[in-house]
């Protein structure tokens, strides 16, 4: 039983003064779209070039909006040399005539109230993506200027906002033949970070929305510098079939048919699906909204698997219950056509989903009246209603391919029964390596270091290029949080390997038992055994390939570890310059210029200071594997073993000092293309990545 505290005459005195301090004057409210201003990463992400580009987004919604109702068929965004953004559709455009309950017109409520809209009820939409209805008010709010031009009932409607506030009364500037909207803004710089938007982020991300709006054409249009614009136009008839194909360019695919299905069911509340609205005998109040289908799937030859959800042009990238439906109905198909078949006889014996699912690439897109989020980022989907249409749908289309496109359906068993050869050919592999109590402390491999702490969230994993640069690192070291594993050569490319063949390779077993998570079925993200795995390769072209080939492992066996914010990249110097006593370290060949010029002013300020008036000029020569510089000493690290224990520790291991880089993954779609073109067995999109980047490389030593 919980019994109140009694407190002391002196504790009561001191809370009735603090009780007396907070009155009703300290309570704020943020009126109209202060609350934006005053927080606004609770809208858009953040104030940095995620958010930035966000504003893009939610005015390019409004326009999917109208195309997914059926009113739009075209929206242009253009990046204006003041460094402005003007995005125009041809829907409806937004309503203009006087509010009833608020006596404005409709479009100054729109853009100035939050959670007003027609995606709340108002009929305006059927589905939607932006529910929270914020979109257009929230860029308003952020923009130091915003332009709303509407063409409707045969005019030109116009009105200019400052920070989120109206200059004057929305007004009829002249006539107009069709109809649609057109928003200019200009993201306001006390707000956001940074000011420049990025070509390659919004072409990657219109180009999806194009592919999930099959007819929708979408024009991109860059007139920042003069002299130099550029546009690019997107128009996909395929739909998500278009995806798949452009997804699996860089493939060998297993069949040349890409299965697709796009189709409007009503889920029941029982589990009955109905195809007919119109002969359905169910009461409507057993019925779910509609739930509209589009999936299209073809397998490549690949161990892994690609597949990407969305609902209401929204990425899931945690999937929910349309990946469910989907997944389910997949590997019940796949074993019903090959019990059919005579391909599976065992009647004890399936094709699992993990079998069914590797060298898959599909995009599951789903419409749904009344989508259920969890969470603000929109990261999975919740409607029970989408896994029984998604189950219903796809399973019934799929067979129907599987029958039509024999060849196809032979194919596609082949691979998923190769797959169950080698799952358990690499089931029998981890057993070995990764038996019971091989993660104890005696278990772990012979050649970690590890530390002596055993709370994760106080260690952190050292990944090593090499003997002698572990020998250093081991020596420099922190041994209380600080453990290092040295790697011998470069690890096994997973990008073309089995887990089986990959789990006989020494260094990857090494540090997989290091990790602790296990690998494949088996990873725990949970017994990760260091809060930081941080990979410390050589500043070379050896050292570069090593710290992909460890990126490519991490990204195709641990993406919850890359997910979870754990993996590092370490950032030795490329240089130290000492001048006497003074020992300077820089990271690229900007940072030794900028520093030379530094250090040669100072030499130049004490000859000043001696009256000495003589020109000073500075002279190079050669000194081994470094240069002098008007008596600087120049050394360039070209391994991590070159450096003293007491110096890899100043530089690249000490937390007070050293720079890392975590890894992310911003987008999934175009990680996985790079991977495959960098890491897979085509040399042809290989060579073609090189020769299209390698002006960008620095410091690169060949």
């Amino acid at each position: 039983m919980l019994r109140p505290v009694k407190k002391s005459e002196k504790q009561l005195k001191k809370q009735k003064s603090k009780s007396s301090d907070y009155k009703a004057d300290q309570i704020t409210v943020l009126e109209g779209l202060e609350p934006v201003r005053k927080r606004p990463g609770m809208y858009i992400g953040s104030t940095g070039l995620s958010g930035l580009h966000h504003m893009i987004w939610e005015v390019v919604d409004n326009g999917i909006d109208e195309a997914m109702a059926g009113f739009a068929t075209e929206i242009s965004v253009t990046l204006l040399a003041d460094g402005s953004v003007s995005i125009s559709d041809d829907g409806r455009g937004i309503p203009v005539d006087i509010h009833k309950q608020y006596k404005v017109s409709a479009l100054e409520l729109a853009l100035t109230k939050l959670h007003a809209g027609s995606k709340f009820g108002g009929g305006g939409y059927k589905v939607s993506g932006g529910l929270h209805g914020v979109g257009v008010s929230v860029v308003n709010a952020l923009s130091e200027y915003l332009k709303a031009e509407v063409k409707r009932d045969g005019k030109l409607w116009m009105q200019e906002y400052e920070r989120g506030k109206p200059k004057k009364k929305v007004k009829a500037i002249g006539p107009a033949r069709d109809t649609g909207t057109i928003i200019t803004f200009k993201p306001d710089q006390k707000i956001f970070d940074v000011s420049e938007f990025n070509w390659q982020t919004i072409l990657d991300h219109l180009r999806q929305q194009a592919y999930l709006n099959k007819a929708v054409k979408i024009k991109i249009f860059d007139e920042r510098v003069r002299g130099k614009a550029k546009s690019y136009e997107f128009y996909f008839e395929g739909g998500v079939k278009s995806y798949v194909k452009h997804l699996n360019s860089n493939n060998e695919v297993k069949h040349n048919n890409v299965f697709y299905v796009d189709k409007e069911i009503t889920p029941s509340r029982n589990g009955v699906v109905e195809k007919d609205e119109a002969s359905a005998e169910i009461k409507k109040e057993n019925k779910y909204d509609s739930v509209v289908v589009e999936i299209a799937l073809q397998y490549v030859d690949d161990y892994r698997e690609s597949v990407f959800s969305f609902a209401n042009n929204i990425w899931n990238p945690e999937g929910g219950m349309h990946i469910v439906g989907f997944r389910t109905a997949l590997t019940r198909t796949l074993n019903n056509y090959a019990r059919k078949n005579n391909i599976l006889k065992d009647k004890d014996v399936n094709l699992s989903g993990e079998d069914v699912r590797e060298g898959l690439t599909a995009v599951i897109a789903v419409r749904v009246m009344n989508p259920q989020f969890e969470g603000q980022t929109k990261a999975k989907l919740g409607n029970p209603e989408v896994r029984t249409a998604v189950d219903a749908v796809f399973g019934e289309y799929f067979a129907i391919f599987l029958e039509e496109n024999p060849r196809d359906g032979e194919a596609i068993i082949s691979k998923a029964l190769l797959s169950a050869q080698a799952r358990r050919a690499a089931k029998q592999a981890r057993e070995t390596v990764l038996r019971k109590g091989a993660l104890d402390g005696f278990a772990l491999p012979g050649k970690l270091a590890d530390c002596s702490a055993k709370d994760p969230a106080n260690s952190e994993l050292y990944i090593v290029e090499g003997d002698s640069a572990g020998g250093s690192a081991k020596q420099g070291r922190d041994r209380e949080t600080q453990a290092i594993l040295p790697l011998r050569g470069k690890i096994l490319n997973v990008e073309r390997a089995r887990l089986d063949k990959m789990l006989a390779n020494n260094e990857v077993k090494s540090l997989i038992i290091a990790l602790g998570t296990s690998i494949g079925e088996d990873f725990d993200i949970e017994k990760l055994r260091y809060g930081r795995v941080i990979i410390m390769t050589d500043a070379d072209v050896d050292g570069a390939h090593i710290r992909t080939l460890l990126l490519t492992l991490f990204y195709r066996y641990f993406p919850e570890i890359i997910r979870q914010g754990h993996l590092y990249i370490a950032q030795p110097p490329l240089y130290s310059l000492k001048k006497g006593s003074v020992m300077k370290y820089v990271y690229t060949d900007e940072e030794k210029e900028k520093v030379l010029l530094e250090l040669s002013q100072e030499t130049r300020n004490k000859k000043q200071e001696t009256k000495d008036d003589k020109n000073i000029e500075i002279e190079s020569e050669e000194i081994g594997v470094g240069e002098k510089i008007s008596g600087i000493n120049i050394q360039r690290y070209k391994g991590l073993g070159e450096m003293n224990p007491d110096q890899l520790w100043d530089t690249t291991m000490n937390p007070e000092n050293r720079i890392l880089l975590r890894v992310s993954i911003k987008d999934v779609e175009r990680a996985d293309e790079t991977f495959d073109i960098l890491m897979g067995s085509d040399v042809a999109p290989r060579k073609k990545f090189i020769q299209t980047h390698a002006k960008y490389v620095k410091n690169l030593d060949v």
